[in-house]
Order: C-alpha cells, then sequence, then structure tokens
C-alpha cells in the first residue's frame, strides 16, 4: 500500500523562486468525500489518477497510477468544482525536497510548500520564506479549493 506522510505551510516570500520557472498543474476531483478523494490531474504532458484515504495525523494511503493525457483531459470535464490551475516549484532546502505551489485562476494570491516525510517525526529545516504550518486546517486541501476557492474567501 501506498503512504503518504505530508506537512504543509503558507509561503510568506518569493524566495522559493530561486530563479526557476515553474511547470503548470491542471487538476481535479472526481471524488472529495472525507473517507477519500480521487483527483485527476495533467502535468508535463502526461496524466495522471490518484486516490487518496483520509488523513490520520500526518498520514494517509496515496495510489497514484500515469494514465493518458487525453484520458486525463477528458476526465476533467466530470470533475466536482473549480479545477485546480498552479505552477509547481520544486526546491531544495537543507537536503530536503519541497514542492511549492503557486495557484492561479480561483485560487490565486495562494502560494503554499509542502513537505514529504519518510516518517511523521521526522526533524526538518524551515526555509526563510515558510510562514505558518497549515497542515491541519483543510481549507488549504486542493480538494477543498475546487469547491471553495481561495478568492471567495471572507
Amino acid at each position: 500500500m501506498g503512504t503518504e506522510i505530508e506537512r504543509k505551510f503558507l509561503v510568506t516570500e518569493a524566495g522559493y523562486k530561486q530563479g526557476s520557472v515553474g511547470d503548470l498543474y491542471r487538476q481535479g476531483y472526481l471524488s472529495t468525500a472525507k473517507e477519500r478523494t480521487v483527483r485527476v490531474r495533467s502535468a508535463a504532458g502526461k496524466g495522471f489518477i490518484t486516490v487518496k484515504g483520509p488523513n490520520v495525523g500526518f498520514r494517509r494511503s496515496e495510489f497514484e497510477y500515469e494514465i493518458p493525457l487525453l484520458d486525463a483531459e477528458e476526465m476533467m470535464t466530470l470533475c466536482e468544482g473549480y479545477l485546480i490551475e498552479k505552477l509547481r516549484y520544486r526546491v531544495s532546502h537543507a537536503g530536503v525536497a519541497w514542492e511549492v505551489d503557486e495557484f492561479l485562476g480561483q485560487n490565486e494570491g495562494l502560494v503554499v510548500a509542502e513537505i514529504e516525510l519518510n516518517a511523521e517525526d521526522q526533524r526538518f529545516d524551515l526555509p526563510s520564506w515558510i510562514g505558518v504550518e497549515v497542515t491541519a486546517d483543510l481549507r488549504y486541501t486542493n480538494s477543498h479549493l475546487c469547491r471553495k476557492p481561495y478568492k471567495s474567501w471572507a
């Protein structure tokens, strides 16, 4: 079984860009049920389908498979709510890989950094551009943002 251990933080400044250009991601959700999410995504000319289980602490089950890009694009027409569009930057800091998502469209203005860990108690250093942790705040999950976009928050 695939497992994901992830922590999520707001980003306070653009130091993560380090002169690089982000990769465009488009994704939607076929299911946003609390018990499971089913995501379809296109990135770098490839399509993916991902099934994730419920969060238990920082951990949850995750299964991701590559699918034909045209299938992914067609499945996105079946998705709930808004499609998520974002530029993803990959940044290495203190030997650990960070993914920084700069949201576009209905979620423009939101920038979130994620770090995937090998264990829930793994120690890591925070880059200077990291702000408050939002791992437990479900509003910042992509499956929530497709239903209640960042721009609509009061």
